[in-house]
Order: structure tokens, then sequence, then C-alpha cells
């Protein structure tokens, strides 16, 4: 029988939780460039909030008594691997400012195991990309500093993540994974391996491409699905009924896709079609409906900011300098991660127009958001301040029993783009 020794690289929203399951199982550490990260996990604390801290400080623990046979234990050093025979990468795929694919952090981290893979080593991509990136763009990179030869030398999986951040239910072990090799020998152990962990069980795809594909096609059509609910938000807004009743209605028939209008944000459903997009145009042709879903979500931030600005007008409030107050940065609620949130497409559009904005967020974490963003958040409301208008962008919990009279000046504008409170609290829904 096989030992197995997993390194993963990254240890994230899917690194950590990916780590922590096969360290029941197996030695694995937890490579991250980020030593506060690294120092963060080895002392048992998870920013992220997506580890069980039980199950974290046990892994440590038995890392040490163990001698390292099983368990889990973060490194920063590149040396502290060499020595595993598995190799997980999970490292995050955005795009540029040109929403097109930024492969960086995944060829970055190609070329550093290039440089200390060994013969019969198994390297397996968990990042999104688009069809044909692992065998077209990684492995060149891990033949080039390895010196070694593919699929005679060294081999590879592909697995798409399924992380859910903050989702307590659909975990990691729950829901089925997809899994693929660059052989068919290689397909069945990236299979097997995962067998180990995934209790929902898993979908051996027929090849790499197709896994990848798979992935791909999971958020696009997610991303397609809101932006026609999105879509009729925009057109209902205009003739002066609600789209959450229209959707009621309609989502008594049994075959209706029950979808929300909102923002789309975050790591995967706002990135992941323009992946897809990215290889469609290399190959001539042009995805319309893929990137039209893309610009109706996009367009959404400035239709709230502008919304809230027509009905301050309406109420005969001054524009320039009123108070405004956001509900919310992350890209979804009860949940700290701040990627791609489109949030703060609503607080530079309400900036534009002069407002002066607070953004309160229990969940975020300041200098994360400082960092990314350059914006300033509260944790907490200021006693006593009262705002002209109000956006529930996200619906923490903490939210939903706020007593918004007291936050509220005699003529504020309320928008609830989750439709999570009172309707009878708001002025507008999205």
């Amino acid at each position: 029988m096989k030992l197995y020794n997993i390194a993963i690289i990254g240890q994230g929203y899917v690194g950590l939780p990916l780590s922590l399951e096969f360290a029941n199982h197996y030695p694995v550490m937890g490579f991250d460039i980020n030593t506060e990260r690294i120092n963060e996990l080895n002392s048992g604390h998870d920013a992220t909030l997506e580890a069980d801290l039980n199950k974290l400080k046990n892994s440590l623990v038995r890392y040490q008594e163990s001698d390292g046979s099983i368990g889990y234990r973060g490194t920063s050093d590149i040396r502290e691997i060499a020595d595993c025979n598995v190799f997980i990468i999970t490292v995050p795929t955005p795009i540029d400012k040109y929403n097109a694919p930024d492969l960086n952090p995944l060829l970055s981290a190609s070329k550093m195991l290039g440089e200390i893979i060994k013969k019969g080593d198994i390297v397996i991509f968990e990042s999104t990309v688009f069809p044909g990136c692992t065998e077209e763009e990684c492995v060149p990179i891990l033949e080039k500093y390895s010196a070694l030869k593919f699929n005679e030398d060294f081999f590879v999986g592909y697995s798409p993540e399924r992380i859910n951040p903050g989702d307590k239910v659909n975990t990691l072990t729950s829901v089925v994974k997809v899994t693929s090799g660059s052989t068919a020998e290689t397909a069945k152990e990236v299979d097997d391996l995962y067998k180990t962990i995934i209790t929902a069980g898993t979908h051996q795809a027929p090849s790499i491409r197709v896994a990848e594909a798979s992935k791909a096609i999971e958020n696009a059509q997610r991303d397609v699905n809101i932006s026609f609910v999105n879509e009729l938000a925009l057109i209902f807004d205009r003739m002066g009924i609600d789209t959450n009743d229209v959707l009621e209605a309609a989502g008594t028939k049994y075959n209706f896709l029950k979808y929300k209008p909102g923002l789309v944000g975050g790591h995967c459903i706002s990135v992941d079609p323009y992946y897809l997009a990215h290889k469609a145009e290399q190959l001539g042709y042009h995805p319309d409906v893929i990137l039209s879903g893309r610009r109706v979500n996009d367009s959404i931030a400035k239709f709230i900011a502008s919304k809230v600005v027509k009905l301050l007008i309406s109420k005969g409030n001054v524009i320039k300098n009123s108070q405004a107050l956001i509900l919310g940065v992350t890209f979804k609620e009860n949940c700290p991660d701040v990627r791609n949130t489109k949030v703060i497409d609503i607080y530079n559009e309400l900036k534009d127009y002069g407002v002066e904005v607070d953004i309160c967020d229990p969940w975020a974490d300041k200098e994360e958001v400082q960092h990314e963003y350059g914006v300033t958040i509260l944790h907490e409301l200021e006693e006593g301040k009262k705002y002209d208008s109000i956006i529930i962008a996200v619906s923490h919990k903490e939210f939903l029993s706020l007593d918004f009279e007291k936050i509220k000046k005699e003529e504020c504008v309320v928008f609830d783009t989750k439709a999570c409170i009172d309707r009878n609290l708001v002025d507008a829904r999205l």
C-alpha cells in the first residue's frame, strides 16, 4: 500500500478545510507564503472561520505526538514539504482589472513545486481554471523547473474545489467531488485518495479538461440565472412592482427556479465565467449569454446607488454631504470573506455623488478591507449617529434585529438589497 505524505499549497478558505480532512488519515503539511497566516494556524486559530477549531487543535497535537506520521502542521518553508509525494494546489485564481484570468499565483505555485518534485510524485490542482489550463499552462512549468518528464516521471490530477465559504451544511465532505488524472492509473489513484475523505462520494471525470470545464460551468450557470432575475428587478423597478412578490408568485409552479436578485461578488460566481469566456474567445467564439450575464450583474451596484439618490431627492434631501450607511461589506452573510465584494462598488458610486458613506460590518477584518479596497469600516455603529440613507447590502444576523428607528433621520431612505427585513421599514427592495 502506498504511503501518502501530502502537502497542500495555500491555506485559505479551500486549502485549510482540505488539509484538516486529509490530516485524519495522513501526514499533512499546509504550506502558505503568508507567515502570519501559518503562525495563526499553528497556534490553533483561523481568521477565515472555516476551520473547526477543536479539529485544528487536535490535528496539530496529533502531528506532534505521532512524530509527523499523521496530523497537520503549517509551514512557510518550502524545504519542509520537499519530502512529500502528493502536492495539492489551492491558490486563488482571480481576474485582473480587464476581467482577464490572472494566473500568476497558480503559475508561481507550479514553478515552486517544479523545483522540489521528485520522480513518482503527483501534483493535483484544485484552483478554478479554464479548460486546458492545467496541461497547457501548468505542466510545462512543472517540467521546466523539475527537469522531469510529464506522465513518465511525475503525474498530474485535477479536482475542482467546491467549498462554499460560511456554509456549515454543504461542507467539503458532504458534496460530491469531481476528480481526474493525467493517466488512467493516476485518475484512479487521485479518485481513491479523495474517497478517503469525501463521504458524499466522488465522480471520476474522463479527462482533466472535462473536470476543469465542469467547475467553470457550475458558476457560469448560477451567474446567468442570477443575471436573469437581476434584469427582472431592473424591469420591475420601472413598473413599480416588487420583484420578490413576482418571484414568490412564479415560484408556486413546481419547475420554477427560485433564484433571487442581488449583488454577485465573491471568489467564484463573479470570476469563473470570465475564465470560460477567455477560453472561448481564444477559440474564436464570442460567448454572448455568459458575458451578457456578467454585464447585468456588474451593473446592479450602480443601480442601487442611483436608486437611493433618486429616493433621497424625492424626499427633499440634499445629496451632497448627506450621510449614508451601508450595512455589510462581505460578499455573503455571516462570513468574513471580502474577496471581490460588490458592496465596494455601491460605496464608490455614492462617493461619486458627494455622499458621506460609513460601512459597518462586524464580520469583516478591518485591516483586510483597508488593504484590499482602501476603505475604513466600522465593526459597531457610532452611538447616536443618524443617517439620511441606509443600504442593507449583506444580511448578517446582527442586522436582522437592528432597531432602524434609532439610526434613521426623519426623511431617511432605506434600501434592502436582500429583502431580509420587514418591508414596512424600507423604501425599496431589490
